[in-house]
């Protein structure tokens, strides 16, 4: 009998024993108004899962309380009625008859027309940044109590203290250069010992990391954009979170991470989604592996684990303002639920963008996730577009290498000549580096002209052009160490001798090159021929490369001469779509072509003709 009346005892303390108020709720808020009726809350408090849950809210239906094998945690799934209306209300933690705990939940207004959003598409020029390389704008918020790695500029790994508000001080610049969007690396909360500027190993999904600002300040970045005109898309990351995220030392129920507590590494074999021979051995070798020792593999098969990470992207779209997501490590995820997740989110905001990162130079590859490509082995996906990773490697090789039989311009050429793999070529991004390679600068031998030609091909080109930071200004480095990739931008930080904003310290060719880009990139704005026109182009001879955009309204010709001398181009190749033009003007320099018969093409140099 004693021994009853203990475990009673013990029952009873546990029921009390939890939190007055849960420790998170998320999301937690939501909005009223949205197309899907259902949102599921994960709950998380001590022992919050001895409590009972109630609810009263008009529209608002209590389906389920689902307990899982961690005692601290609850998930909650309700159904908002279509003309649930916005407002708050208690979620209602009891032990018997007596409440014990309360959750203020809120249920906001949408913004007008926000599920028809416009995303980032063919008439943008994204600017890539990464944020704590970028410019300090406060430097009060370069350490915050409680985050474990401090600030050292002089560790090339380390925090320098770029942040949103440097960010915010920095768009007319931006804008005045011609850049219509913003990406950004992971903003989110890295609360990692070491090594965290890079964004990528998420302790917090629903959070700002507070060395960048708050999550305030990211929505007034968004607003600051919309005033320009300009847009802002989010980098996600559903593969995999940081070893040192809240959840890691109590998860909701074993199968939350892969392969947890003891991690393997992926296999990095990313052909296994499309391999028809491939093993289900080697699947799960790639795709439950953890990326590195210190992001632990997220387990998208579970169905909590969808939820929320479905959850939280329609979260920040809807909270931020966002016109487009780009998705890291694309293939890692289980591929079903990727499907997934973009076809919910876009069933939210039919006319959003969406880029995934697929690094791979095989177009067959790449191709496969695009939405409206049919795919042998029947998978769907409704990813609308991809990083253009094949594009930007003939790019590089195709400038860098002696012309030949099967080398220089032909390799852009026959990249572009893949097209056909593609459900949609247009909806890529194309770029001539990022965040993870050698600056394009680097990877062309340091050679102003061929950078030049690179950018010139990648503003007029198929797609949506991506230029990284810094390359306005010849951003260089010595090794291939990310580190050393995404330094410091120029004039970021007080006391820098150079500055790219103002113009101060920079070299007569770092000027000139702004310039060339601004010109091009303001003149590209208001030009739908090469937002949407069609591409022809033609075979490259004599280390000469001509491709044209047209539409019925315009026809622009694109020249690139890599040769060390200038050349005559004779017209007469291309009649097929110059007939009828006898002149044009080169937008490049500024200058009118009388006779368009034959055009005198200067060396190691890009031309960009609207013909008349």
């Amino acid at each position: 009998m004693k021994k009853f009346w203990i475990a009673v005892i013990a029952f009873m303390f546990s029921l009390n024993s939890f939190s007055q108020k849960p420790e998170r709720v998320e999301p937690m808020f939501w909005w009223a108004g949205m197309k899907s009726p259902g949102l599921q809350l994960m709950i998380y408090g001590e022992k919050i899962s001895a409590a009972d849950v109630s609810l009263k809210y008009q529209g608002v239906e209590l389906v389920s309380v689902t307990k899982v094998q961690s005692p601290n945690y609850l998930f909650i799934d309700l159904k908002l009625d279509e003309n649930v209306k916005p407002g708050k209300f208690d979620i209602q933690f009891t032990s018997g008859n007596k409440v014990v705990a309360t959750y203020p939940y809120e249920l906001k207004a949408r913004e007008n027309g926000s599920a028809n959003r416009a995303g980032f598409n063919n008439s943008d020029v994204i600017y890539l940044i990464t944020p704590d390389r970028f410019v300090n704008g406060n430097p009060n918020n370069d350490w915050v109590e409680g985050m474990r790695e401090k600030p050292d500029r002089n560790n090339k790994d380390g925090r320098h203290g770029g942040d949103i508000r440097g960010i915010i001080n920095s768009l007319d610049y931006l804008q005045k250069m011609g850049f219509t969007a913003v990406w950004l690396n992971p903003v989110l909360e890295n609360n990692m010992t070491e090594f965290s500027y890079h964004g990528y190993s998420a302790t917090d999904f629903y959070k700002v990391d507070p060395r960048y600002g708050s999550n305030e300040e990211y929505r007034e970045l968004n607003d600051e954009l919309d005033k320009r005109g300009m847009k802002l898309i989010m980098d996600m990351i559903f593969n995999h979170c940081g070893s040192e995220h809240w959840w890691m030392d109590d998860v909701p129920m074993a199968d939350w991470i892969n392969n947890h507590p003891d991690y393997k590494i992926t296999t990095h074999r990313r052909t296994v989604n499309q391999d028809p021979h491939a093993s289900e051995a080697d699947r799960k070798a790639m795709v439950d592996g953890w990326f590195v020792p210190t992001m632990p593999d997220l387990n998208q098969r579970n169905p909590f684990m969808e939820k929320y990470l479905i959850q939280n992207s329609i979260w920040w779209i809807e909270y931020v303002g966002l016109e487009g997501i780009r998705q890291d490590t694309w293939p890692y995820p289980d591929k079903d639920m990727m499907a997934t997740w973009t076809k919910e989110v876009l069933a939210e905001y039919p006319n959003f963008n969406i880029v995934g990162e697929e690094w791979a130079l095989n177009p067959a590859i790449v191709s496969y996730w695009q939405k409206g490509k049919i795919n042998s082995d029947g998978y769907e996906c409704f990813l609308p577009g991809l990083m253009d990773f094949p594009l930007q490697n003939a790019a590089s090789e195709g400038l860098r290498k002696e012309e030949s039989w099967a080398g220089g311009l032909l390799q852009i050429y026959e990249s572009l000549a893949n097209d056909f793999l593609y459900s949609d070529p247009d909806n890529l991004v194309i770029f001539p580096d990022n965040h993870d390679m050698s600056r394009f600068y680097v990877q062309v031998g340091e050679d102003v002209d061929l950078l030049k030609m690179g950018l010139a091909f990648f503003l007029t080109t198929r797609g949506i052009p991506q230029i990284y930071y810094g390359t306005e200004v010849l951003m260089r480095h010595d090794g291939d160490e990310h580190g050393n990739i995404r330094a410091g931008f120029p004039g970021g930080w007080q006391g820098d001798k150079v500055n790219a904003i103002t113009g101060e310290g920079l070299s007569k060719e770092q000027k000139d090159l702004q310039d060339y880009i601004s010109k091009i990139q303001n003149w590209r704005k208001s030009k739908p021929v090469i937002h949407n026109g069609k591409l022809m182009h033609f075979v490259p001879e004599d280390g000469i490369y001509t491709y044209f955009r047209f539409n019925d309204n315009e026809t622009v010709m694109i020249v690139i001469n890599k040769n060390k001398q200038a050349k005559t181009l004779v017209n007469e190749r291309f009649s097929e779509i110059m007939g009828g033009f006898a002149s044009g003007r080169e937008i490049i320099n500024s200058y009118e072509l009388t006779d368009i018969s034959e055009v005198q093409v200067p060396a190691k140099s890009a031309m960009i003709i609207e013909l008349k």
